[in-house]
């Protein structure tokens, strides 16, 4: 706990350190035309097959765009492929090969490659201490892992991508919920998008569930089923008693999920930035089973059960614990880097509603992942189709 309590202050110190403007003027970043896509511009479509939307600073001073941690003048959208690393400087950086695209062109590409496949989009909203070439690993991995049957984007905030700039980037994720808020409505709207699968991971879920709220009330408004039917909180930085108070008469209306409507949480308690997220902000975190009641846990303890207190049963959520399958530094990041994670998610991105690896517990909508006795050590990085060089979270 006392470990807990430092690291909470460090990320306080966080609140109080400035975001350095810099030494260049934000204007001068995006002087260059590159940073203002034109129409009609081509774009490599196949050495670039993944989208993206930003609200990222780009920084178009050199050969190679980058886009930075500070906020933009605007949405920018474009296209990418799996970073690599490449040397700059001496030093081998990861960088995203990747290209701006003019929105209406945009959209358009993204049509066509909806029409191709089944309808179906994955809008991928990444969470806190990201940058984009972290960003864009996890999004094309994500692309891999699942052998996604539709276009794949991700949406890319100014999270700072450090440790102590906790409060800077939940300040941006809240800067963004209006632009994020946008994209997620205009794609909603769209008539050939026949389904909407959500991800978001960490603090993005903070900026996923109003977006869908608000998307619904439009589409209720204009008489328009929901496609956004499979919403995807990983190890969800979210306060958990709000998501019980507020998703059940908005996100999970009953007429949500009774037209299929679900949503999927992996929780954690090895979750070592939820932990800190908790005492951060002073109650649980729905990404982590952790029993703020000491009441309650006592009465597990009596029935000889885990200490692990989820998140009330509201119809249309699954909550998947990945405590005993835990992986990386933090365990902030199982559904990527377990082996039993990384199956039970490609399945439920695919649809699927349960899997025989999941154990029962007793609350009927809960689940344990646990090792596979025939199987105790998998390859995790070979199952979750992890490439040679990515980091532990």
């Amino acid at each position: 706990m006392r470990l807990l309590a430092a690291l909470a202050c460090l990320l306080l110190s966080g609140c109080i350190s400035p975001v350095d403007y810099g030494d260049v003027r934000h204007a001068a970043y995006v002087a260059d035309p590159r940073c203002t896509a034109q129409a009609g511009a081509p774009v490599d479509e196949a050495a670039l097959p993944l989208f993206f939307v930003t609200s990222r600073l780009p920084d178009c001073r050199t050969e190679a765009i980058a886009l930075t941690n500070h906020r933009g003048d605007t949405l920018r959208y474009g296209r990418f492929a799996a970073p690599r690393e490449t040397e700059v400087g001496g030093k081998k950086k990861l960088r995203t090969p990747m290209a701006f695209q003019n929105e209406g062109d945009w959209w358009q590409a993204l049509q066509a490659e909806t029409d191709r496949r089944q309808g179906r989009v994955l809008l991928y909203v990444h969470g806190y201490r990201e940058t984009f070439e972290t960003t864009s690993k996890d999004a094309a991995q994500i692309a891999r892992m699942t052998g996604f049957d539709g276009p794949v984007i991700e949406y890319s905030w100014p999270s700072q991508g450090e440790v102590l700039k906790y409060a800077v980037d939940e300040t941006n994720m809240y800067h963004d919920v209006r632009h994020f808020g946008d994209v997620l409505r205009t794609l909603a709207d769209r008539p050939w998008v026949k389904e909407i699968v959500i991800v978001s991971h960490s603090l993005g879920a903070r900026l996923v569930i109003p977006a869908i709220a608000t998307a619904d009330r439009l589409s209720r408004r204009a008489g328009r089923a929901t496609n956004i039917s499979n919403i995807i909180l990983a190890s969800p930085d979210i306060d958990r008693e709000t998501f019980e108070r507020d998703t059940a008469d908005d996100v999970l209306a009953p007429e949500r999920v009774e037209r299929g409507r679900r949503v999927t949480i992996y929780v954690s308690l090895k979750d070592k930035a939820l932990a800190a997220s908790r005492v951060l902000h002073g109650y649980p975190r729905l990404g982590s089973p952790y029993c703020f009641d000491p009441f309650e846990a006592a009465d597990l303890r009596a029935k000889g059960q885990p200490e692990r207190c989820y998140v009330k049963a509201v119809p249309g959520v699954t909550v998947i614990d990945t405590t005993d399958v835990s992986r990386g530094s933090t365990g902030h990041s199982n559904f990527l880097r377990s082996a039993a994670a990384c199956r039970d998610f490609v399945d439920v991105v695919d649809g699927k509603r349960t899997r025989p690896e999941r154990i029962a517990t007793p609350w009927a909508y809960v689940f344990r992942l646990i090792p596979d006795p025939a199987d105790p050590q998998p390859d995790d990085n070979v199952i979750c189709h992890r490439t040679a060089g990515d980091e532990e979270d």
